[in-house]
Formats: structure tokens, C-alpha cells, sequence
């Protein structure tokens, strides 16, 4: 079968690399499933567990957000922070899962206390944890 070859760059390092036969990801029109010879395509990507396919096999890599340039040979994904499962303090991730749902229920609570800046800030924090979570396949109830 065919490969597509997929290199996931943060500011610090090439996070994965490899040749995968599918990905699958969340921009921020929807969800892609990008395959050898796909056509050209530039997306942002919202925060979420992307799924690289190998032979059979799920590779999970939490993404924070960013762009992905897809080339009928190569997809690039230029990510604002992204981290394999054994990378991920499963603990870390639950707890700011915790504060940013908190912190949402607060402004619920509280109208007064937020500001629209505020809620994008808890939702994003919200969006990225969650994310972290499912690539290591953690149950967030």
C-alpha cells in the first residue's frame, strides 16, 4: 500500500515523523482524512488527538492547535505544541482539565466576573487538555 510521508513540527523539535498510509484530523472547517496523493490543501487545526494510521495500527499525537500543509507526497503539521501519549503527564492533563472546567462553571455562576477573553482562554485550556487526555486514551467522564 501506498504511504504518505507526515512530519509534525512544534517550536522545540519534530515531534513525530514517519510514513503512515492515513491521517486523520480536526481543522477548523472539520474533520480531514488525508491519504497518499491527496490533493494540495492549507488548514488550521483546532486542538485535539490527531490519528495517524500504520498498517492496521492507531498512532495518537496531541495537538494544541496549528497549521497542516498536505502535498499529494508529504503532510506537514506545523503545531503551536503537540506531544506523543508517553510524553503526557496523564495526572498534569486531568488536573487542568479540572481548573478549566471550574473555571467555565465560574462565569456561569458569576456573569459578572468574565469577560469573552476569559471564557476563549478556559475553553482553549478546556479544548487542549482534552485533547491530551484522548491521545492517552484517558477516560475524562
Amino acid at each position: 500500500m501506498a504511504k504518505i510521508k507526515l512530519e509534525i513540527i512544534s517550536p522545540n523539535k519534530v515531534v513525530y515523523s514517519a510514513d503512515i498510509d492515513m491521517l486523520i484530523v480536526r481543522s477548523i472547517a472539520g474533520n480531514l482524512g488525508i491519504m497518499p496523493k491527496h490533493a494540495p490543501l492549507l488548514a488550521g487545526l483546532v486542538p485535539h488527538a490527531m490519528r495517524a494510521m500504520i498498517d492496521g495500527t492507531e498512532n495518537l499525537i496531541a495537538v494544541s492547535g496549528g497549521f497542516i500543509q498536505v502535498q499529494p507526497d508529504k503532510i506537514i503539521v506545523l503545531a503551536s505544541a503537540a506531544e506523543l501519549p508517553i510524553e503526557i503527564d496523564i495526572n498534569r492533563a486531568k488536573k487542568a482539565y479540572e481548573r478549566a472546567q471550574k473555571r467555565l462553571e465560574s462565569f456561569k455562576e458569576n456573569p459578572e466576573v468574565k469577560s469573552d477573553v476569559d471564557t476563549l482562554r478556559a475553553r482553549a485550556a478546556l479544548e487542549r487538555a482534552k485533547a491530551r487526555l484522548k491521545a492517552t486514551k484517558t477516560d475524562i467522564g
